[in-house]
């Protein structure tokens, strides 16, 4: 009898050790089809344009799901796609006047991209299109990989700025850096405010830092922006730093329609309330193209009454509406001014690149039991990101003892 006992005992002992093996390889091999599926999807995702081809630059959804840019191959990407998919990051916005939702990207105070909900591309469409949903949740970041980091040395007289350029955690010494300098002149323009434009070049030391400086800057009340591009080999970054004398009553730029290329410009109470007293803001809008030597160059806007005009919260007209004038990559350029003596410059990218703007796409990972991962090295515009893409399994399953 004890030795029967004895050995029912082993039996049972064996099977739960035996049925805990069996399913810890069960769960393995599920884990091995996740990180194909991620790999798969991944290059899926990247190595295709979707269709049409051109959903980008548009205003229509695409039935076929891709981030390739149609006019390249291998691992470009299309900086009109990426600002067409719905920020998992960032507070949603509404503008009241338009009654519409908007998609937030902010890198910082004077560096938006909003983009109504009617225009950008959702997850749930995305995963419907890729053939994940009820099978798979994903997320996707795209994010630069050369880091330029932009601070003030000597706020004036003259101004000087410290520029620090890294890679993936070490420094890019010897790196060369092309800069533009836009000095903001409240003044000068009457009641719509201008800014003039200084070019220069440099290099960074050993450490990847450049100190730059601006004679012109003689008072801590100058607004300015500076535009810094990076590049060392085929690692090209940049970053762009401001200065404003006003920062609660301002012009913001809201994308309108992709497929006819218009903004509006509504005044920041609108969106963002502060409190009384409120004051009329003119403004000033200029695009700008990045060219191959990193320079800047101004193309004339179409519509030339949406170049200037003026916005109060809740009075007059309720936004202005502008028209970009090419259908390429560059950065909408808005001066705006409160008094004589506030304002400052806002920055918007035609493009994501142009401003290296990251993007979060896709389902919220947080608290997920087991999450599979897969990088790729990517370029938008020339500029060099990285794509991360993570996916896991929607069955939840886990081993249990």
């Amino acid at each position: 009898m004890v030795a029967l006992t004895i050995f029912l005992a082993a039996l049972l002992l064996f099977i739960t050790l035996f049925n805990q093996t069996i399913q810890t390889a069960v769960l393995y091999q599920r884990h091995r089809v996740i990180a194909s599926k991620c790999t798969d999807l991944l290059d899926n995702i990247l190595l295709n344009p979707g269709y049409p081809t051109y959903w980008g630059p548009s205003n229509v959804t695409p039935t076929n799901f891709g981030l390739q840019d149609p006019e390249f191959t291998q691992y470009r990407l299309s900086p009109f796609s990426l600002m067409r998919l719905k920020s998992l990051t960032g507070t949603p916005l509404y503008y009241p006047k338009t009654g519409l939702t908007y998609s937030n990207i902010t890198m910082g105070f004077g560096n938006f991209l909003f983009v109504p909900y009617s225009e950008v591309v959702n997850y749930s469409t995305v995963s419907r299109l890729l053939g994940t949903n009820n099978t798979y949740d994903f997320q996707l970041n795209i994010a630069p990989i050369v880091t330029v980091s932009i601070s003030e040395f000597k706020s004036s007289d003259p101004l000087i700025v410290t520029v620090s350029v890294t890679g993936k955690g070490f420094p890019l010494a010897g790196a060369t850096l092309s800069y533009c300098f836009l000095t903001v002149d409240l003044q000068g323009g009457g009641a719509y405010p201008s800014y003039t434009t200084a070019y220069g070049s440099a290099y960074t030391d050993e450490k990847g830092t450049a100190f730059l400086q601006f004679p012109q800057i003689t008072d801590d009340d100058t607004s300015y922006a500076l535009i810094v591009y990076a590049y060392s080999s085929n690692l090209i970054g940049m970053n762009y730093h401001q200065r404003v004398t006003e920062d609660r009553q301002y012009a913001i730029p809201l994308i309108d329609d992709f497929g006819t290329r218009t903004v509006l410009i509504a005044h920041s109470y609108d969106v963002h309330y502060f409190g009384p007293p409120v004051a009329e803001i003119s403004y000033n809008a200029t695009f700008v193209l990045l060219t191959e030597d990193f320079t800047l160059r101004e193309m004339p806007i179409e519509n030339s009454t949406g170049k200037i005009g003026k916005v109060n919260y809740g009075e007059g007209k309720p936004y202005g509406t502008l028209t970009i004038p090419t259908e390429n990559p560059g950065i909408l350029i808005i001066t705006y001014r409160k008094s004589a003596n506030e304002g400052g410059i806002i920055l918007m990218p035609w493009g994501l690149s142009t401003m290296a703007f990251e993007i979060t796409f896709g389902a919220d990972m947080f608290g997920k039991e087991w999450v599979a991962t897969d990088i790729r090295q990517v370029t938008v515009s020339g500029m060099a990101y990285q794509a991360k893409l993570a996916v896991w399994s929607l069955e939840g399953y886990q081993v249990k003892g």
